[in-house]
C-alpha cells in the first residue's frame, strides 16, 4: 500500500515538473534578448534619418551658401566620428 502511494506521489510530482519546467521554457524564449541589437540599430539609423529630414526642411529658408557651410561641417563630423572607429 505504502509502494503505491509513494508511486503515486511519483507520478504527480513529476507532471509538476514537466509543467513547470515547459513554462520555464517558454518564458526564457520569450524574454531572450535574441536580436536586440539589430533592433537598436534600426532604432539608431531611423533616428539619424529623422535628423537630417528635419535638417533638409529646416534648410529651405535659407541661401545656398549657408546650407553649404552648414553641410560641410555635419560631413566633417561625420567623417571625424567614423576616423575614430576602431575595429578589433
Amino acid at each position: 500500500m505504502l509502494y503505491a502511494v509513494l508511486g503515486h506521489l511519483h507520478a504527480v510530482l513529476w507532471r509538476v515538473n514537466l509543467a513547470v519546467t515547459r513554462r520555464v521554457k517558454a518564458i526564457q524564449v520569450l524574454a531572450g534578448e535574441r536580436g536586440q541589437g539589430t533592433v537598436e540599430y534600426v532604432g539608431l539609423i531611423l533616428l539619424v534619418s529623422l535628423l537630417m529630414v528635419g535638417m533638409v526642411a529646416a534648410m529651405k529658408g535659407f541661401n545656398g551658401k549657408q546650407g553649404t557651410e552648414l553641410a560641410d561641417v555635419i560631413v566633417g563630423k561625420i567623417k571625424e566620428a567614423v576616423n575614430k572607429v576602431a575595429f578589433k
